[in-house]
């Protein structure tokens, strides 16, 4: 039976903040658990959340994230 990944929290649940070093500047990227990706405020680089990668290979990604959410991160590329 399917229980679903630990993993889904991140992406269903209450959002956390994750803060990145923009490799371009320097300055501080914001990113929230729910965002595909986030634009640095000083340069404009754009750094792409980690944790939405498995959505894009897992085959159980849609079922574990449900619809809105997996349509929202597969069409945020």
């Amino acid at each position: 039976m399917f229980d679903g990944c630990p993993g889904a929290a991140v992406i269903k649940g209450t959002p956390s903040l994750k803060v990145k070093t923009c490799p371009e500047c320097g300055g501080e990227i914001e990113l929230f658990s729910g965002e595909v990706s986030a634009v640095c405020k000083k340069c404009g680089f754009t750094a792409y959340n980690d944790e939405q990668s498995c959505v894009r290979w897992c085959a159980k990604a849609r079922e574990c994230v449900g619809d809105e959410a997996y349509q929202r991160l597969i069409n945020n590329k």
